[in-house]
């Protein structure tokens, strides 16, 4: 007798998933999925599988609305992730922070490694720590490695907002929270960010907060 399919637990759980259709259910802070590390993705599921769970996680982000979902944050430890970025902001906003459209990508076990030494400071929020923003210090231009959904490798340098979210959601792939990088002098309610510290950069936030920017 042949032993189960290993990779049998894993479909299922995701058919179970996506059996109701619409957007995915986000995990909140807490879960341990968040903070366990996602396993390498190496063809657990099947193609059509994989094709309806990746539009699944682009529902998802689109609705809930954000710019980036990765797999733990539906339940799933995969490293795959999703972004998209129309950038709907003013024009002084995508100066500051170098916020310029992405089109919809698929990561597969992405990997970031920074490109020189600049940092970028600045308000950052996550669909699975729903109602707070705080400063995040990141690398400002990073070279990110891995695959798409259809296995063609992927080799490319982002800059900017960009670079911000595929470092995001690549940190969501290996356990980590905004939260672990941020400046938690910074957190703040999403409605005191809009009031209060809505400019381009956190500038006016570090001297009222009392925390320093790099």
């Amino acid at each position: 007798m042949s032993s189960p399919s290993p990779r049998t637990p894993l479909a299922d759980r995701i058919e179970e998933l996506l059996a109701p259709g619409g957007p995915l259910p986000i995990v909140a802070a807490g879960d341990p999925v968040l903070r366990a590390g996602a396993v390498r993705y190496d063809g657990q599921l099947d193609p059509a599988l994989l094709a309806r769970f990746v539009e699944a996680l682009r529902v998802t982000m689109h609705a809930a609305p954000g710019v980036g979902l990765a797999a733990p944050q539906v339940g799933v430890g995969l490293r795959i992730a999703v972004i998209e970025d129309p950038a709907p902001v003013p024009e002084e906003v995508r100066a500051a922070r170098g916020r310029v459209p992405q089109p919809f990508r698929v990561l597969v076990n992405p990997a970031y490694e920074p490109v020189g030494s600049t940092p970028a400071a600045f308000f950052e929020g996550c669909l699975s720590v729903p109602g707070y923003q705080a400063v995040v210090t990141r690398h400002a231009e990073v070279r990110l490695t891995g695959e798409d959904e259809h296995g063609r490798p992927l080799d490319e340098v982002f800059g900017g907002w960009p670079a911000r979210i595929v470092q995001h959601e690549t940190d969501h792939l290996d356990g980590l929270l905004y939260l672990d990088r941020a400046e938690l002098r910074s957190l703040s309610a999403n409605q005191a960010v809009l009031e209060r510290w809505a400019q381009p950069t956190p500038a006016a936030a570090a001297q009222a907060l009392n925390f320093e920017l790099p």
